[in-house]
């Protein structure tokens, strides 16, 4: 199955900063990367959480280089990688992935940022850069979905500030974006895909529902764009990409032999939504 961007969207996308893009995957392939993450104990017991300053955790694992397993597999995909370089307009590399695990009843929420309001501080001089938001439960305003404030990439970065163990954007500017932009709740069925900018100011609100809100979401930063200098997410490294086909055969052949974990991230290692220096 390939879903190409077309130029409509792609005008969508410089314009509001985010296109959304229903049934990217389908249920066999969601099905497989859901049960894959609920019985992968190495992603579990690598999980941890960032306090979001309301009484709520949100937990998460996150790992730098996309492995040959199924998480790496969607990440590697021609489906993801050939429309993020059409949306970036040149060769990109994979900056990171992560799970978020919003679970029933105390999923924690985010407050709103932007994803180089975090990246800034990791010498990467220009916003060129994708998250690729993939439903794997569905995603309604009671279990916490993705919030986004269109158009707001336009407005360039702005000043994060700690908030509880989330670096947030300055709530002034953010109160005075709403008054002008339009508020989107992005619902979403399992499978439904957002590519978004990395100015766009997004936030999620606790999971208070009795379903879980669980997320992969896809980095991806345009080769042109390579830090200047070391950090906890790394510099250009060469994506091998790999046919859509890959998701389910790698999927299948996990349950069928089992297979090993990406190589998750140490929760001391990642500073980015933490750190005063996001400014």
């Amino acid at each position: 199955m390939t879903k190409d961007i077309s130029q409509e969207q792609l005008h969508d996308f410089n314009k509001d900063g985010f296109i959304l893009i229903r049934s990217l995957f389908d249920k066999e392939e969601i099905n497989l990367l859901k049960r894959t993450a609920v019985e992968d104990r190495e992603l579990d017991k690598h999980s941890f959480g960032r306090a979001d300053g309301e009484g709520g955790t949100v937990r998460l694992s996150l790992w730098n280089h996309p492995g040959d397993n199924i998480y790496g597999m969607f990440a590697r995909s021609h489906r993801i990688v050939d429309n993020v370089e059409k949306l970036l307009g040149g060769e990109v590399y994979h900056y990171h992935s992560k799970m978020i695990l919003k679970d029933p009843k105390i999923g924690g929420a985010w407050a709103w940022h932007q994803d180089y309001g975090y990246w800034y501080q990791n010498g990467v001089l220009f916003p060129d850069l994708v998250s690729v938001f993939i439903a794997v439960d569905k995603a309604t305003k009671e279990n916490g979905c993705l919030q986004v404030i269109k158009g707001s990439h336009l407005m360039g970065r702005v000043e994060h500030i700690l908030t509880g163990d989330q670096a947030g954007a300055d709530q002034e500017r953010v109160d005075e974006a709403l008054k002008r932009l339009e508020l989107i709740y992005c619902e979403m069925e399992p499978g439904d895909t957002i590519f978004f900018h990395s100015n766009l100011l997004h936030r999620s609100d606790q999971n208070k529902s009795p379903n879980p809100r669980w997320s992969l979401i896809c980095c991806y930063n345009a080769a042109r764009n390579d830090p200047y200098k070391e950090s906890h997410h790394p510099r250009y490294t060469k994506l091998h990409k790999v046919d859509d086909i890959e998701i389910k055969k790698v999927g299948m052949k996990r349950f069928e032999e089992g297979s090993e974990s990406s190589s998750f991230m140490d929760p001391e290692e990642d500073h980015s939504s933490t750190s005063l220096e996001n400014k």
